[in-house]
Formats: C-alpha cells, sequence, structure tokens
C-alpha cells in the first residue's frame, strides 16, 4: 500500500515561488507514474506533471509549462514540484498521486493512490 503525503503548500504574491514535496512510503521500487495534480474550486482535478522513477521522461500540461519543474530523489523517496513565476490562476489544492507500471505515458495513467492535498494560493 503506497501512502503519500505532501507538504510545502502555502500562500505566496504573484510572481513567487514555492516547492512541493510528496514523501511516499510503501513504494518498493522505482517502477512507477507519479503525478501532480490540482483542482481549484468549483473546477474539475488536473494533471499538472508527471514523471517515471525509472524512466524519467518527465511531461507538463502547458499552463505550466516553463514554469513547473517535477524532480524526484529515489533515496529518499520523495517527489517535488518547484513552482516558480506562480500566478492567481496556479490557486488550487495540490496533489500527488502514484500508479505502477513499468511503462512510461504517465500523463495517461489512472493513479490508484493519492495525498491528501497542499493548499497553494497566489493573491494578484
Amino acid at each position: 500500500q503506497v501512502h503519500l503525503v505532501e507538504s510545502g503548500g502555502g500562500s505566496v504574491q504573484a510572481g513567487g515561488s514555492l516547492r512541493l514535496s510528496c514523501a511516499a512510503s510503501g513504494v518498493t521500487d522505482s517502477n512507477y507514474c507519479m503525478g501532480w495534480f490540482r483542482q481549484a474550486p468549483g473546477k474539475e482535478r488536473e494533471g499538472v506533471a508527471y514523471i517515471h522513477l525509472s524512466l524519467g521522461r518527465p511531461s507538463y500540461v502547458d499552463s505550466v509549462k516553463d514554469r513547473f519543474t517535477i524532480s524526484q530523489d529515489n533515496v529518499e523517496k520523495t517527489l517535488y514540484l518547484q513552482m516558480n513565476s506562480l500566478k492567481p490562476e496556479d490557486t488550487a489544492i495540490y496533489y500527488c498521486a502514484a500508479h505502477r507500471t513499468l511503462f512510461a505515458g504517465c500523463s495517461r495513467r489512472t493513479y490508484e493512490d493519492w495525498g491528501q492535498g497542499t493548499q497553494v494560493t497566489v493573491s494578484s
């Protein structure tokens, strides 16, 4: 059973930066797609960034390209999301999620394990 715990959310002004962390336990090897998702009030959840722990191949939704960076520390079993040049429209609860697979194409996977989320608020 994979257990995910996000941290690092907070309130920042537009143009600021935050780094989210997702501590993963129960991850027994690197055969996982990991993703960051977000859900703003009144909106559907959307995928933001994805990576395969073994294969790499990070991918991003267009709205965050060149501003957000997904990375991992396989020793510490932690997933990160560095968020720069934040905009008010980035305000949401951010979740990390895991899907066990040998293959990449992480943006197309169905994720089974989810964290509890961390709030990010960007003011103008």
